[in-house]
């Protein structure tokens, strides 16, 4: 099932629902004892500002987090303080227990007690890989909180290599450097358009009649960052583009201060080429991060 911008709000409304519920109905994963847990999750998703990543936008995050190395969590960093950001195509597959794994659909991310950003990972109630030995309730929402990472709050940029293990568990990497560039290219406006979509119809009414908020949810997608040339466009032209691909992004050293006399290294995003409305390639790069 896939969340379109609209419904987006009803979703986050019934994980809310689910994550408040779990004393009668346990969940597999989350414990129904561990009342922080389930009470900060369901708190930063009260909190969140919604957030929808296109296929285009996901693929590009994916391809440019694999470049980074390092990055900082602090709230000066994210597009806000909570949110919640589905990612359309997912980002990647998390072993949530020794018989069952799955693709991420969404994150959300919070303050936690001990100083450090939660970021929850979510997937989609029909996209579960198993053998059958985890039970589910029968009513579910259409996202799951599954599991959980903590990432350290610091003033500089924290090594991947050195992200601490959360009850056991090291953070997945493919999944925290694509959250690291979405929030990287969710705020490049050169790069992304940003663009307010409210709530269909049927999800505002139902949302009004549970008491729940209506916000709306900011689609994030890439600008055209491609004009044909007369040559992509010839007959007789031997380089016909009929799909589009990631060309990857790179570091510059990029003179500034005084004089521009200093150099520091700025982050040049990767970026999607080919005729506008074409197919997107995944390349050897996106692949490895979706296995």
């Amino acid at each position: 099932m896939s969340i379109r911008p609209q419904t987006l709000p009803k979703a986050r409304a019934q994980i809310i629902q689910r994550m408040l519920s779990l004393n009668d109905q346990p969940s597999p994963f989350l414990q129904a004892d561990d009342e922080n847990v389930v009470s900060r999750i369901a708190s930063h998703l009260r909190a969140a500002e919604l957030y929808w990543a296109s296929a285009d936008m996901t693929a590009l995050a994916m391809s440019a987090g694999s470049q980074l190395t390092e990055a900082r969590w602090a709230v000066a960093d994210r597009p806000s303080p909570c949110g919640l950001l589905y990612l359309e195509g997912g980002v990647g597959t998390v072993q949530v227990s020794p018989n069952l794994s799955g693709p991420v659909q969404a994150l959300a991310w919070g303050p936690s007690s001990d100083g450090m950003l939660a970021v929850t990972h979510l997937m989609s109630r029909e996209q579960f890989v198993g053998d059958g030995s985890v039970r589910f309730p029968e009513v579910l929402p259409p996202l799951l909180a599954i599991r959980e990472a903590r990432l350290p709050v610091t003033a500089e940029p924290v090594p991947f290599a050195d992200l601490p293990a959360h009850e056991g568990m090291a953070p997945p990497l493919p999944i925290v450097s694509t959250l690291a560039a979405a929030w990287h290219l969710m705020q490049q406006p050169q790069l992304v358009e940003r663009v307010s979509v409210e709530p269909d119809r049927a999800a505002a009414r139902s949302l009004r009649r549970a008491g729940e908020r209506t916000d709306p949810v900011t689609l994030v997608s890439l600008r055209r960052q491609y004009v044909p040339q007369a040559r992509d466009s010839e007959p007789s032209s031997s380089r016909v583009y009929r799909h589009r691909w990631v060309v990857s992004g790179h570091w510059r050293d990029q003179p500034y201060g005084p004089d521009r006399a200093l150099i520091r290294k700025q982050w040049i995003p990767a970026y999607v080429k080919g005729p506008d409305g074409a197919p997107l390639l995944s390349t050897e790069r996106v692949n490895v991060w979706r296995r």
